[in-house]
This record gives structure tokens, C-alpha cells and sequence, in this order.
């Protein structure tokens, strides 16, 4: 490790989800700030109930799906959102949750997220598409 990925490594660093091999045949592997961009990823995509060992584990975002679009279900979402990711991921502090229609598509949330990295006071940002309804035909 070079000096500044030492004062990184307690970001962690864990396998790359979806699991992969490299060309090499060894497991991917991502670290520091990426590895906490791919772990608000699997929470967003978690509903409770999937993961035996933490059967309250994620967001449940899946309970709004053909939800009608409205300022109440947006609401919820962001809500939601915020509560899972304090819940379940330490190392980040929740600096802001939007939920935009998006009005370029149909059926589809944008799930805009600000973040801080508490270790390295780093702010960031994520924007999640969540489709609460089925495309429509262009």
C-alpha cells in the first residue's frame, strides 16, 4: 500500500458485489470508498427478510413497487432511505435524501443521496433509479 491508501484502509476493503473472479481466476476485491458506495447499493436493494442472519437488514424498498407516484409515497421512500442507511451503514453520516420524479421516464424515482464519509469527512454522492411502475412503449 502507497501512503495515502494507509490512511484509507480502515474504510475496508471487501469482495466486489456482485461476486467476480478476475482474469487471474482470483476473487474481485474493491476497497475504501468504493467498497461503501457498493454496500449502500446492496442496502438499497435489500428488503427485510432476505438475509437469515439480519432478517431486518435493508431499505425494503420493494414494498413501494406500483406504488402511485405521489409527494406521500416519495415521502415514504426518503424516509426509508434515510432510516436504512443510518441503521446499517456506520461509516457514512446522511447528509441529504431527495426523491425526484423522474419526469424523462414514467414509473421511475430518482433517489438522490448526499453523503459524508465519516473517516475521511469526504462528502458523496449516489443517484439510485427506482422504478415503481412498469416502462411505458416510446
Amino acid at each position: 500500500m502507497n501512503g495515502a491508501d494507509e490512511k484509507k484502509a480502515f474504510l475496508g476493503v471487501g469482495l466486489s458485489f456482485p461476486p467476480c473472479l478476475k482474469a487471474d481466476g482470483r476473487i474481485s476485491t474493491i476497497a475504501f470508498e468504493e467498497d461503501i458506495h457498493q454496500a449502500i447499493l446492496i442496502i438499497l436493494r435489500t428488503n427485510p427478510g432476505e438475509r437469515v442472519m439480519r432478517p431486518d437488514f435493508g431499505a425494503g424498498l420493494n414494498a413501494f413497487l406500483f406504488e402511485p407516484i405521489s409527494v406521500s409515497t416519495m415521502h415514504l421512500i426518503k424516509t426509508r432511505v434515510e432510516e436504512a442507511l443510518i441503521d446499517w451503514e456506520p461509516r457514512i453520516d446522511v447528509e441529504q435524501v431527495k426523491v425526484l420524479n423522474d419526469r424523462s421516464d414514467p414509473g421511475r424515482l430518482l433517489i438522490d443521496i448526499t453523503y459524508r464519509v465519516r473517516a475521511t469527512n469526504t462528502v458523496r454522492n449516489l443517484v439510485y433509479p427506482f422504478y415503481l411502475q412498469e416502462g411505458s412503449a416510446q
